[in-house]
């Protein structure tokens, strides 16, 4: 099973306050759309109640959480990080995307594959979630396209691909 973490952080490795998004930039959303899209994807529980308790559209949809009593409609609700991998294996799937959040991430970032990181060039003093750091020793940037601030895009920006080495 391939674990592939998407996340969208900026140049502090924020990737949210409240439990939403600090940025909003379309290219993003289409990026993340096409590399999810028939996917299994595995969140933590606010990640999912910060889609409005609804799942993603056209992915499977697998949600963590410790509340034992929590219930999702059209997802499979976990316990473990663990039964999220299991969950995937047995529906065939040969690649989890780990959606967040902070917590989701932290705990994986070592078991990771891959990462597809939306790189936002802007630094957010006032978050309270935030993507681990990622160690070069043991990840190499493969890929890297840079966008610049447009009108429909508050901030540069850039997509890239890290790999376990």
């Amino acid at each position: 099973m391939i674990l592939t973490h998407v996340v969208a952080a900026a140049a502090n490795n924020a990737i949210g306050k409240d439990n939403q998004l600090l940025w909003h930039l379309p290219n993003d959303l289409k990026f993340f759309k096409n590399i999810t899209w028939a996917m299994p994807v595995a969140m933590g529980r606010k990640s999912f109640e910060s889609l409005g308790n609804k799942p993603l559209n056209g992915r499977f949809n697998i949600i963590i959480t410790r509340n034992k009593a929590f219930t999702a409609k059209d997802s499979v609700v976990v316990h473990n990080f663990d039964d999220a991998i299991f969950i995937a294996q047995q529906n065939d799937y040969k690649e989890l995307m780990i959606l967040g959040g902070g917590e989701i991430y932290k705990q994986s970032i070592n078991i990771v594959d891959k990462i597809y990181i939306t790189r936002v060039h802007a630094t957010f003093e006032d978050a309270d979630a935030f993507y681990p750091v990622i160690d070069e020793s043991k990840f190499r940037l493969v890929s890297n396209q840079d966008f610049f601030a447009d009108e429909k895009h508050a901030y540069d920006y850039s997509f890239q691909l890290w790999e376990k080495q």
